[in-house]
């Protein structure tokens, strides 16, 4: 038996892209908890989760989010993690809109720990991930009992999670996911390299658990220095819609099934979604 498990995130769509890129990629709710199911098939434990409404257009309605959760949960057991990212669509949300994809009740949620100025539409979007909307983020996970996703995009970002957790609005273990590859549509983001990760892992707090996403070509190198490393690894059409260069990917689970096979060729297993409950201390739902 391996030494270690490794939990494998599939984060099946997007915030930014949509068919137009990958004609695979899913949008509608039930597209979503197929793509999933394939990927929870594939090896994949947690699904982290945006949402478009009818028209294909990106939204925060947690009535939109409850639909894709219920659809997921009757096919699998796979942890559910819910963006609170504002939705990027023609007239963008900001980030008090994200807060209401928590009435979802996910089991984890995203936080991202810090502000952020994205290109898109031709215009900058100021996303305000501000201190104070951290700590009110940070506290409304933690009286829902949702189990935060610290995303880091730059290491001040580490800093205002050791704020959080001196604030006690973060419990142990601590969950952080490394956004590397973004740069050129987000300032502040930065390009991959193991290096950097390498150096994040170096600055985190006990009890912490980290997992690395690449955006692009940066998707399986990233994934690996993480699993490399001692972590785990993020992938899927949200981050990077191609297989190879210029060959799109056919569906998600098809890059699960490439990184689960990379998993084993290193002597490592693949965590179960009840595995991963356990190592990330998300309680393990009643089942009938």
């Amino acid at each position: 038996m391996a030494d270690r498990k490794v939990i494998i995130t599939i984060a099946p769509t997007s915030n930014f892209q949509g068919k137009e890129a990958n004609p695979a990629l899913p949008i509608q709710p039930d597209e979503v908890a197929d793509a999933v199911f394939d990927a929870y098939n594939a090896g994949a434990s947690l699904a982290h989760l945006h949402a478009r409404d009818r028209n294909g257009v990106q939204t925060n309605d947690p009535e939109v989010f409850k639909d894709i959760n219920a659809r997921i949960r009757a096919k699998c057991p796979i942890i559910i993690q819910n963006s609170i990212a504002p939705a990027l669509g023609p007239n963008p949300n900001s980030a008090e809109d994200g807060l209401a994809v928590l009435d979802a009740m996910p089991e984890m949620a995203s936080l991202d720990m810090g502000i952020s100025v994205v290109a898109v539409h031709g215009r900058e979007i100021i996303i305000e991930w501000t201190r104070s909307f951290l700590r009110k983020a940070a506290k409304l996970m933690l009286e829902r009992g949702i189990k935060p996703e610290l995303e880091i995009f730059n290491d001040s970002q580490i800093d205002d999670a050791l704020m959080l957790i001196k604030e006690g609005l973060l419990t142990p273990p601590y969950s952080f996911s490394f956004v590397t590859g973004m740069q050129r549509v987000n300032q502040g983001a930065i390009a991959y390299s193991p290096q950097r990760i390498m150096n994040y892992v170096n600055m985190l707090p006990a009890q912490s658990l980290f997992s690395t996403l690449g955006v692009g070509t940066a998707q399986l190198p990233a994934a690996l220095t993480s699993i490399l490393l001692g972590g785990n690894a993020r992938i899927g059409f949200e981050d990077n819609i191609f297989y190879s260069k210029g060959v799109l990917a056919s569906s998600n689970a098809q890059l699960v099934e490439r990184l689960v096979r990379c998993i084993h060729d290193l002597g490592l297993e693949v965590a179960s979604p009840d595995e991963a409950r356990a190592m990330l201390g998300v309680p393990i739902p009643a089942r009938v």
